[in-house]
């Protein structure tokens, strides 16, 4: 099993510890093999958010022997946080750990030096500290999360488990990342971190003016929709629909719709043995050319590839063959 170590210390904010733990300790209704094994680290009790009293299953020196590290949360922004602690993300890095931070553990990942020259993100309201405190980091506050490979960043609360239904994409794909967003009852494709951009596929009021838009559109996929479509179905001017669209979603009607057609386009090769043509007309990209050219921009990898790795995965091989790793 892959194994995710929490990193906690006193000051640990308990949201992002409890989603974590949740998320990645309860396999999905969907057969899966070597799901994750979630173990809590820290230097003994610690307190989460001062009233929370939490009892580790190791020390931190745990954290180097893990393949995914957490880093959750970190309630006081204006202090440093523990030395024994940003030693140990560090040295889990070095050591081959993919390390994530959720809200403020950037500030975390921040000090022990993993983003310097990095891209990365955090709760929207402490971007401007962390730009100023570590202005060697390209901090970008109008995403939900970034992926720089082995090391990854994300905004606030729900923005936190964004990121880590994205890890379980990465390493499971897209039907068992769906599964999962299903049992936690939360929206399943809020990409943001490799393709740079944020995207809500169905927003979380029902009587929002877009409510009945997005779903109408999502069984459309292999459909060539415009946006005078999109405002003609929602009975609005193209602009208005417009900023319907940036306010809710974060993107424009069109980026959404080739955010959905990508995650279709994900599924389909995951579970179908059709062709890439035959995919790229399902999903209303018109021809493989225009699909691979998308696919391979927001996914990073070719869609054979795609494919090839995620079938080698389900017959329990190694998902490091030449040409078919995803972007670590």
């Amino acid at each position: 099993m892959s194994t995710v170590a929490v990193a906690v210390a006193d000051g640990i904010l308990h949201f992002e510890l409890a989603l974590a733990y949740e998320l990645f300790s309860s396999p999905p209704p969907v057969s899966v093999e070597d799901w994750y094994e979630p173990v809590i680290c820290g230097a003994g009790a610690v307190r989460a958010d001062g009233r929370f009293l939490l009892e580790p299953d190791g020390g931190l020196d745990r954290l180097a022997l893990a393949d995914t590290v957490i880093v959750p949360g970190w309630a006081d922004v204006d202090t440093d946080p523990p030395a024994d602690l940003v030693d140990a993300v560090r040295a889990a890095h070095e050591a081959g750990a993919r390390v994530a931070s959720l809200c403020t553990g950037a500030f975390v990942l921040a000090a022990a030096g993993l983003l310097e020259g990095l891209r990365a993100t955090t709760h929207w309201a402490h971007t401007e500290a962390l730009a100023a405190r570590h202005p060697r980091i390209e901090v970008d506050p109008d995403v939900l999360y970034v992926d720089n490979g082995s090391v990854l960043t994300s905004a606030g609360k729900a923005a936190a488990m964004d990121l880590c239904l994205h890890l379980v994409r990465r390493d499971h794909g897209s039907v068992v990342a769906n599964a999962v967003a299903r049992r936690l009852v939360v929206p399943p494709h809020r990409p943001g971190g490799q393709a740079q951009f944020v995207a809500t596929p169905v927003p979380e009021r029902h009587d929002h003016p877009l409510s009945d838009l997005l779903a109408w559109a999502a069984r459309r996929l292999d459909q060539p929709l415009t946006v005078e479509d999109l405002a003609r179905q929602a009975n609005m001017s193209s602009r208005h629909l417009g900023r319907h669209f940036r306010s809710m979603t974060g993107t424009t009607p069109l980026q959404w719709l080739l955010t959905q057609r990508i995650r279709r386009a994900q599924e389909l090769l995951e579970t179908t043995d059709d062709s890439v043509d035959a995919i790229a007309e399902a999903t209303g990209m018109g021809t493989a050319t225009t699909l691979r050219r998308h696919f391979n921009r927001t996914v990073g990898v070719p869609p054979d590839s795609y494919r090839r790795t995620f079938r080698r995965r389900r017959a329990g091989g190694s998902p490091d063959g030449t040409g078919d790793v995803l972007p670590a």
